[in-house]
C-alpha cells in the first residue's frame, strides 16, 4: 500500500510511505474527518471559498497544521483557477493567504526550495500532485483538475523546477494524491475533445460510454504528463484513493454537489 491513515486527536490524515522515507520533509493529505464544521461541511472542511463559517474553517487549518507539524502561520496559499499559473515561493511569502494577504492570484502550483515554508492547497475530486527533488531538495504541489490536465501542469511544475533549481527528471518523485478515479468520473464529449487537442492518444485514459459520455481516468493521464517530461515510471507514485468511491472518508463534488467541503494537500521542507 502507497499511503497511512494517521490519526491526530481524531483527525483522520492520509501520508505516502515514499515521501516519508526521504526524511526531509512534512507532509499530507487531509480528509473530512476530526474537524468542527458542521453539515454540509461536516467536518474538516478547509475550503475558505466555501460557504462554511471562516472561524471552523480556521480552526480545521490549523489542527490540520498541528497533525502535519507546521506552523500554521506560515502557511502558503494556491489561488486555484483550473489554469496552469505556477508560483516559485520563497520565506518572504510565508503567511500569505491565511495572516497576510497574498499578492498573488490565479495560481494552481507552488515550488519552493526553502525549509519551513509549508505549502497548501485544494481539493474536492481534483489531482493533486506532490513532486519533490529529494537531491536539490525542492518540494512542489500541483493542482490537476481536468483543465489543469489537459494544460499539462504537472509536467509545467517540473519544467519549472529543472529551469529555477537545475532537478532533474531522474531524481523527481511524484504523488498523485486522492482524487476522483476512472471509475466514478464521467464526462462529456466536449471534454474528451480539449484532451485531443493536447494528447496524441488518449485511449489509454478515455473509455467511450453511452452516446456522447466516457470515463476518464486522471491518474493514467498525469502519469503520461509526468513521464513526457521524462519522470521515471518507478517514480510515480499513484495512491489510488477514489474520492467520489470514499465519501465517509473525502468531500466529493462530483458525488455530493457544489456545496461540500474541501481537503487540503500539505507539504513542507524540513
Amino acid at each position: 500500500m502507497a499511503y497511512k491513515i494517521m490519526d491526530y486527536k481524531g483527525l483522520k490524515l492520509v501520508t505516502f510511505n515514499r515521501l516519508e522515507a526521504l526524511g526531509i520533509l512534512k507532509h499530507g493529505f487531509s480528509t473530512r474527518l476530526g474537524g468542527f464544521s458542521s453539515k454540509p461541511y461536516d467536518s474538516l472542511n478547509l475550503g475558505v471559498k466555501t460557504e462554511d463559517a471562516a472561524t471552523a474553517v480556521r480552526l480545521n487549518t490549523q489542527k490540520l497544521c498541528e497533525a502535519v507539524g507546521v506552523n500554521f502561520e506560515d502557511l502558503v496559499t494556491t489561488d486555484q483557477v483550473h489554469a496552469d499559473k505556477i508560483r516559485i515561493v520563497t520565506s518572504a511569502d510565508k503567511g500569505k493567504g491565511f495572516i497576510i494577504e497574498r499578492d498573488y492570484e490565479g495560481i494552481d502550483a507552488l515550488i519552493t526550495n526553502a525549509s519551513g515554508v509549508p505549502l497548501i492547497s485544494y481539493y474536492a475530486d481534483c489531482v493533486p500532485l506532490y513532486i519533490v527533488d529529494p537531491v536539490r531538495r525542492v518540494v512542489a504541489l500541483a493542482h490537476a483538475g481536468w483543465k489543469g490536465t489537459v494544460m499539462k501542469i504537472g509536467k509545467k511544475t517540473v519544467a519549472q523546477m529543472m529551469a529555477v533549481f537545475n532537478s532533474k527528471v531522474e531524481d523527481i518523485i511524484v504523488v498523485i494524491g486522492p482524487s476522483i478515479g476512472l471509475c466514478c468520473y464521467e464526462v462529456s464529449e466536449a471534454v474528451v475533445a480539449k484532451f485531443n487537442t493536447n494528447f496524441t492518444d488518449v485511449s489509454s485514459f478515455v473509455f467511450p460510454k453511452d452516446e456522447g459520455k466516457y470515463m476518464l481516468d486522471l491518474w493514467t493521464a498525469n502519469r503520461l504528463v509526468l513521464e513526457e517530461i521524462g519522470i521515471k515510471d518507478r517514480n510515480i507514485v499513484v495512491s489510488r484513493l477514489c474520492t467520489g468511491c470514499s465519501t465517509e472518508m473525502f468531500f466529493s463534488h462530483r458525488m455530493e454537489g457544489p456545496n461540500t467541503g474541501r481537503m487540503a494537500s500539505i507539504i513542507q521542507l524540513s
